[in-house]
Protein backbone atom coordinates (compact mmCIF):
# COMPACT_ATOMS: atom_id res chain seq x y z
CA UNK A 1 0.00 0.00 0.00
CA UNK A 2 1.46 3.36 -0.99
CA UNK A 3 1.55 6.31 1.38
CA UNK A 4 -0.99 8.07 -0.83
CA UNK A 5 -3.46 5.28 -0.01
CA UNK A 6 -2.78 5.23 3.75
CA UNK A 7 -5.40 6.61 6.10
CA UNK A 8 -4.28 8.18 9.39
CA UNK A 9 -6.52 8.80 12.37
CA UNK A 10 -6.01 12.18 14.06
CA UNK A 11 -6.82 13.65 17.45
CA UNK A 12 -6.47 17.45 17.61
CA UNK A 13 -6.42 18.99 21.09
CA UNK A 14 -6.78 22.72 20.54
CA UNK A 15 -8.96 25.55 21.83
CA UNK A 16 -8.03 27.87 18.94
CA UNK A 17 -10.83 27.85 16.37
CA UNK A 18 -8.65 29.54 13.74
CA UNK A 19 -6.00 26.83 13.99
CA UNK A 20 -8.64 24.09 14.06
CA UNK A 21 -10.11 25.46 10.86
CA UNK A 22 -6.67 25.65 9.21
CA UNK A 23 -5.91 22.08 10.25
CA UNK A 24 -9.16 20.91 8.69
CA UNK A 25 -7.85 22.23 5.35
CA UNK A 26 -4.64 20.24 5.78
CA UNK A 27 -6.38 17.05 6.84
CA UNK A 28 -8.59 15.92 3.96
CA UNK A 29 -10.82 12.97 4.79
CA UNK A 30 -9.39 11.07 1.85
CA UNK A 31 -6.12 10.79 3.77
CA UNK A 32 -7.02 11.49 7.42
CA UNK A 33 -9.98 9.95 9.24
CA UNK A 34 -11.43 9.92 11.69
CA UNK A 35 -10.45 13.40 12.77
CA UNK A 36 -11.55 14.35 16.24
CA UNK A 37 -11.09 17.88 17.54
CA UNK A 38 -11.42 18.61 21.26
CA UNK A 39 -10.72 21.83 23.11
CA UNK A 40 -9.13 20.74 26.41
CA UNK A 41 -6.67 18.27 27.86
CA UNK A 42 -9.43 16.54 29.85
CA UNK A 43 -11.48 16.06 26.65
CA UNK A 44 -8.30 14.88 24.92
CA UNK A 45 -7.74 12.26 27.63
CA UNK A 46 -11.31 11.02 27.26
CA UNK A 47 -10.93 10.83 23.46
CA UNK A 48 -7.61 9.00 23.82
CA UNK A 49 -9.14 6.49 26.24
CA UNK A 50 -11.95 5.75 23.78
CA UNK A 51 -9.60 4.78 20.95
CA UNK A 52 -6.03 5.11 19.77
CA UNK A 53 -4.93 7.50 17.04
CA UNK A 54 -2.04 7.57 14.59
CA UNK A 55 -1.46 11.30 15.17
CA UNK A 56 -2.13 13.53 18.15
CA UNK A 57 -1.72 17.26 17.56
CA UNK A 58 -1.70 19.43 20.68
CA UNK A 59 -1.94 23.21 20.55
CA UNK A 60 -0.63 24.62 23.83
CA UNK A 61 -1.74 26.23 26.06
CA UNK A 62 -5.17 24.77 26.63
CA UNK A 63 -7.88 26.06 29.00
CA UNK A 64 -7.23 23.40 31.65
CA UNK A 65 -3.50 22.68 31.25
CA UNK A 66 -0.41 23.35 29.14
CA UNK A 67 -0.68 19.80 27.78
CA UNK A 68 2.93 18.74 28.36
CA UNK A 69 2.10 15.77 30.62
CA UNK A 70 -0.68 14.68 28.27
CA UNK A 71 1.74 14.85 25.31
CA UNK A 72 4.29 12.72 27.18
CA UNK A 73 1.65 10.16 28.24
CA UNK A 74 0.28 9.85 24.72
CA UNK A 75 3.77 9.84 23.20
CA UNK A 76 4.69 6.79 25.28
CA UNK A 77 1.91 4.75 23.66
CA UNK A 78 2.72 2.34 20.89
CA UNK A 79 2.39 3.60 17.34
CA UNK A 80 1.38 7.22 17.89
CA UNK A 81 3.13 10.34 16.63
CA UNK A 82 2.65 13.53 18.66
CA UNK A 83 3.06 17.08 17.37
CA UNK A 84 3.10 19.82 20.00
CA UNK A 85 2.49 23.47 19.02
CA UNK A 86 3.91 25.96 21.50
CA UNK A 87 4.66 29.68 21.68
CA UNK A 88 8.02 30.56 20.12
CA UNK A 89 9.46 31.92 23.36
CA UNK A 90 8.77 28.59 25.14
CA UNK A 91 9.62 26.25 22.27
CA UNK A 92 13.21 25.38 23.23
CA UNK A 93 12.35 24.85 26.91
CA UNK A 94 9.39 22.58 26.12
CA UNK A 95 11.27 20.77 23.37
CA UNK A 96 13.95 19.84 25.93
CA UNK A 97 11.25 18.30 28.14
CA UNK A 98 9.47 16.28 25.47
CA UNK A 99 12.05 15.35 22.83
CA UNK A 100 13.20 12.24 24.73
CA UNK A 101 9.62 10.96 24.45
CA UNK A 102 9.68 11.25 20.66
CA UNK A 103 7.41 14.29 20.53
CA UNK A 104 7.81 16.81 17.73
CA UNK A 105 7.56 20.48 18.75
CA UNK A 106 6.73 23.37 16.49
CA UNK A 107 6.88 27.07 17.37
CA UNK A 108 3.85 29.30 16.82
CA UNK A 109 2.90 31.21 14.79
CA UNK A 110 2.77 28.50 12.15
CA UNK A 111 3.14 28.96 8.43
CA UNK A 112 1.18 26.85 5.96
CA UNK A 113 4.35 25.33 4.42
CA UNK A 114 5.69 24.42 7.87
CA UNK A 115 2.39 22.80 8.83
CA UNK A 116 2.37 20.77 5.60
CA UNK A 117 5.98 19.72 6.16
CA UNK A 118 5.18 18.72 9.74
CA UNK A 119 2.39 16.44 8.55
CA UNK A 120 4.82 14.83 6.10
CA UNK A 121 7.27 14.23 8.96
CA UNK A 122 4.51 12.72 11.05
CA UNK A 123 3.59 10.32 8.26
CA UNK A 124 7.23 9.27 7.90
CA UNK A 125 7.54 8.71 11.65
CA UNK A 126 4.29 6.71 11.73
CA UNK A 127 5.41 4.45 8.91
CA UNK A 128 8.70 3.80 10.66
CA UNK A 129 6.79 2.90 13.83
CA UNK A 130 4.59 0.55 11.77
CA UNK A 131 7.68 -1.33 10.55
CA UNK A 132 9.09 -1.57 14.08
CA UNK A 133 5.74 -2.87 15.36
CA UNK A 134 5.79 -5.63 12.72
CA UNK A 135 9.36 -6.62 13.65
CA UNK A 136 8.48 -6.63 17.34
CA UNK A 137 5.46 -8.80 16.69
CA UNK A 138 7.46 -11.33 14.66
CA UNK A 139 10.15 -11.53 17.37
CA UNK A 140 7.47 -12.02 20.04
CA UNK A 141 5.83 -14.74 17.95
CA UNK A 142 9.16 -16.50 17.46
CA UNK A 143 9.91 -16.34 21.20
CA UNK A 144 6.47 -17.78 21.95
CA UNK A 145 7.13 -20.65 19.52
CA UNK A 146 10.48 -21.38 21.20
CA UNK A 147 8.81 -21.45 24.64
CA UNK A 148 6.12 -23.88 23.44
CA UNK A 149 8.63 -26.16 21.68
CA UNK A 150 10.87 -26.21 24.76
CA UNK A 151 7.92 -27.07 26.98
CA UNK A 152 7.01 -29.95 24.64
CA UNK A 153 10.63 -31.17 24.62
CA UNK A 154 10.69 -31.28 28.42
CA UNK A 155 7.44 -33.22 28.45
CA UNK A 156 8.94 -35.77 26.02
CA UNK A 157 12.04 -35.99 28.23
CA UNK A 158 10.03 -36.51 31.41
CA UNK A 159 7.24 -38.70 30.01
CA UNK A 160 9.02 -40.75 27.35
CA UNK A 161 12.53 -40.63 28.87
CA UNK A 162 14.02 -39.19 25.69
CA UNK A 163 17.31 -37.32 25.59
CA UNK A 164 16.98 -33.59 24.78
CA UNK A 165 18.50 -34.09 21.31
CA UNK A 166 16.04 -36.95 20.64
CA UNK A 167 13.08 -34.83 21.74
CA UNK A 168 14.26 -31.97 19.55
CA UNK A 169 14.73 -34.27 16.55
CA UNK A 170 11.32 -35.90 17.15
CA UNK A 171 9.53 -32.53 17.03
CA UNK A 172 11.44 -31.44 13.92
CA UNK A 173 10.79 -34.73 12.12
CA UNK A 174 7.07 -34.70 12.97
CA UNK A 175 6.81 -31.15 11.64
CA UNK A 176 8.60 -32.03 8.40
CA UNK A 177 6.77 -35.32 7.84
CA UNK A 178 3.35 -33.77 8.44
CA UNK A 179 4.09 -30.39 6.79
CA UNK A 180 3.10 -28.45 9.87
CA UNK A 181 5.03 -26.09 12.11
CA UNK A 182 7.11 -27.19 15.09
CA UNK A 183 4.78 -25.09 17.20
CA UNK A 184 1.76 -27.13 16.09
CA UNK A 185 3.58 -30.40 16.87
CA UNK A 186 4.61 -29.03 20.26
CA UNK A 187 1.04 -27.96 21.07
CA UNK A 188 -0.19 -31.48 20.28
CA UNK A 189 2.47 -32.98 22.56
CA UNK A 190 1.49 -30.61 25.35
CA UNK A 191 -2.18 -31.56 24.98
CA UNK A 192 -1.28 -35.25 25.04
CA UNK A 193 0.98 -35.23 28.08
CA UNK A 194 -0.20 -32.32 30.14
Amino acid sequence: MSLKERIYSVLVVSAAEKLNSALSDFLPESHYRPIRIVSSVSAGKRAWNERSYDFVIINSPLPDDAGISFAIDVGSAKGVVVLFFVRADLCEEIRDKVVEHGIFTLAKPLSRPMLALSLDWMESARERLRKLEKKTLSVEEKMEEIRIVNRAKWLLISELKMEESQAHRYIEKQAMDRCISKKEVAEEIIKTYF
